[in-house]
This record gives C-alpha cells, sequence and structure tokens, in this order.
C-alpha cells in the first residue's frame, strides 16, 4: 500500500511539471479549498443561528432542496450570488483576503509561471488544501 501511495506521489509529480496540468490542478485544487471554506463557515453560522435550513431557504427565496444540497457532504459548486444570499441571510458577507505569503509562494507562482521548483512538495500541499473538510460526512 506504501508503494502505491508513493507512486501516485511520483505521479502526480510528474504530471505537474506539464504547464497546463499544474494551471488545471491548482485553480481545482483552491475552488474546491475555498467553497468548502467557505460552506463550512456558512453552515457554523447557521447552527449559531439555530436556524434550520429550510428556515434559511425561505429567508433567500429557494427551495429547499438547494440549501440542503449546499450544506451536504457531496462535492458541490455554488453561484457565487447562492453564497452571497445565503451569507447576507446569516449576517454575514463573502470577501477576499490575500494569500499568506508562503501559499502565495507555493501556489500563485506555479499558476502564473506554469511550472514549480518541486513539483512533488505541490502535490502534497494542493492534497492538504483539497481534504481539509469538515461537513458532516466529510473527510476531516
Amino acid at each position: 500500500m506504501a508503494t502505491e501511495h508513493g507512486a501516485f506521489w511520483e505521479d502526480l509529480a510528474e504530471d505537474l511539471q506539464d504547464p497546463e496540468f499544474l494551471r488545471h490542478y491548482v485553480v481545482e485544487s483552491i475552488r474546491i479549498a475555498t467553497i468548502d471554506r467557505i460552506v463550512n463557515a456558512l453552515d457554523e453560522a447557521r447552527d449559531a443561528a439555530d436556524l434550520s435550513k429550510a428556515a434559511l431557504a425561505r429567508a433567500i427565496s429557494a427551495e429547499p432542496a438547494v440549501v440542503r444540497r449546499l450544506f451536504s457532504a457531496g462535492h458541490v459548486n455554488p453561484t457565487l450570488g447562492t453564497l452571497a444570499e445565503v451569507a447576507a441571510a446569516l449576517g454575514m458577507r463573502i470577501t477576499l483576503e490575500p494569500l499568506p505569503a508562503a501559499e502565495r509562494e507555493s501556489v500563485t507562482a506555479p499558476l502564473l509561471e506554469g511550472r514549480a521548483a518541486d513539483t512533488r512538495a505541490l502535490a502534497k500541499h494542493l492534497s492538504k488544501l483539497r481534504s481539509t473538510k469538515s461537513r458532516s460526512g466529510a473527510a476531516a
């Protein structure tokens, strides 16, 4: 099993040497991590407000299934509009924040340049970003 895991990292590190693959993988990894952070924060705010998913759906004039899917453990790809509406109903807003310097170096530079000095380290960093979920039923 350890050999398979090592082979995965080696294959991914090799694939990340292709500028097009690298850019796609970095963007997708950041997209997943960002959406998860936002959705998790909104779900925590909903819980703290003791607001049901159905009540939240009514507040934004959406079908209850929309809110249930948003807070499900599965992969979601909500629109910015939906996230902003949910945030507003919870007394919040969506804002941008700069990446920490180390992350800018490990993520932004390879994205702009199409290459990374250490593709194996980049692969592990992005994998860690992609796997940090806390929604019910998701990996911790």
